[in-house]
């Protein structure tokens, strides 16, 4: 699948082969994707300056996830594996144009599709504000309106950082991102993105395993316009989620590859770090929680009282807007949750569709997640854990294995104690 994107300027004479993506953009045609237009307009607004650079990326990212949506994975040949060829306008393709091939690499990490990407110019480049303001905060932070990002936020802020609160808007989140950060440190600067990816509805791919580096392309455009950036300081920019989901070992052999969401995972993250460091973006990502499991994250909270208050709200759920805005229950990410206020030791009033994971049907103790995470047990017990645990941590990104092997250990414990409470022993 051949794509060409860039604002209009850059998508005369097109290749009749490829398929053109409008960036920075509202497309007159339903048939033209198009994205990114809505965040250019909420930079306007806020008055800040990214960096040429950071907008860049943020059109490398845009490209990727419309690419990414408009190309469903049940055309490929194997149902699921697919190839890309992205041409993407830039302000500066000469500085990323060294760079695309390892790219290419992390994106192959992340989605398992297989993608070439070229650089040219014509990209465009938001004109500046005449004024424009330069955040104080000596940090950025995602703020996604799940439980994870909050505990972040809220332990940041209790040893000392000054955050600057970053989110991708999505249906069912934006008030609770709102009201995280309005409570958080006594309030945080506060950054509310979409990248606005529109594509014609009929081919729509929900899988959306590119989404994250949106997350980290708009981080940059906030770190980038920080006043620290500007006197050429290093911006640490937090991605706060616990270990266990980040590395997201396949449970069972049928969830290999990118059945298992790759987000956080150390290897992506190592990988895009070094293309910052080589692209002269002075942006330091850290995840503090990699060998952290999420009960640990909730029992360790530094602010125990106001994790106590809003921890039912924050998100979990994998198919959270499916089921009308409520958890799921029996989605790996619903379990990790729920075993996670086991091992924290406090009730958990989050309301579930399927609650009662001991009844033996489909939609509860037969469901794949469940049955895959009771698998995952039985293979351990049989097995041992490394047989289990296979190649999960054979990445040259990943320097503390042993660390991140005890961690995964951890948390396939806390998910046995869930499994146990409702007679899956």
């Amino acid at each position: 699948m051949k794509y060409i994107s860039g604002p209009n300027s850059a998508l005369e004479h097109l290749d009749e082969s490829a398929a053109p993506i409008l960036l920075f953009g509202r497309s007159e045609s339903r048939q033209v994707p198009s994205a990114g237009w809505s965040a250019v307009e909420t930079i306007r607004r806020a008055k800040l300056q990214p960096s040429p650079a950071a907008w860049d990326l943020l059109a490398i990212a845009l490209s990727v996830v419309v690419a990414d949506g408009a190309s469903p994975r049940k055309s490929s040949p194997d149902g699921w594996t697919r190839e890309f060829e992205l041409d993407i306008a830039l302000h500066d393709p000469d500085r990323w144009a060294p760079h695309a091939d390892s790219l290419a690499d992390a994106l192959q990490f992340l989605t398992t599709d297989r993608w070439s990407l070229r650089f040219r110019g014509g990209g465009a480049l938001p004109t500046e504000p005449k004024k424009p303001r330069f955040p104080t905060s000596d940090a950025v932070a995602l703020l996604s309106g799940g439980l994870d990002s909050l505990i972040g936020a809220i332990d940041l802020t209790s040893q000392g950082r000054s955050l600057f609160a970053v989110s991708q808007t999505v249906r069912g989140d934006a008030e609770k991102q709102n009201r995280f950060a309005s409570l958080i440190g006594g309030g945080l600067e506060h950054l509310q993105l979409n990248h606005n990816a529109s594509t014609p509805r009929v081919l729509k791919e929900t899988s959306q395993r590119s989404r994250s580096l949106i997350f980290l392309a708009f981080a940059v455009l906030a770190a980038t316009s920080s006043l620290s950036y500007a006197y050429s300081e290093t911006i640490p920019l937090f991605i706060c989620e616990n270990g266990f989901i980040a590395v997201n070992p396949p449970l069972t052999n049928a969830r290999v590859g990118s059945l298992s969401t790759r987000t956080a995972h150390p290897d992506f993250l190592g990988r895009m770090q070094r293309v910052l460091d080589a692209i002269g973006i002075n942006v330091r990502i850290d995840n503090p929680y990699a060998a952290k499991t999420k009960g640990e994250m909730l029992r360790e909270c530094l602010d125990q009282d106001l994790l106590v208050s809003e921890a039912p709200i924050a998100t979990s759920c994998g198919r959270f807007q499916r089921f009308n805005y409520t958890h799921c229950g029996r989605c790996v990410p619903c379990q990790i949750r729920r075993a996670s206020f086991i091992r924290w030791g406090h009730s958990d009033p989050t309301q579930y569709v399927y609650e009662d994971l001991s009844r033996r049907d489909s939609d509860h103790a037969a469901f794949d997640d469940v049955r895959s995470v009771a698998l995952a047990r039985l293979t351990v017990e049989q097995d041992g854990f490394d047989r289990w645990l296979g190649s999960a941590l054979s990445s040259s990104h990943i320097s503390n294995r042993a660390e991140l092997r005890d961690m995964i250990r951890r948390g396939l414990d806390e998910l046995g104690e869930l499994h146990t409470r409702y007679g899956q022993a």
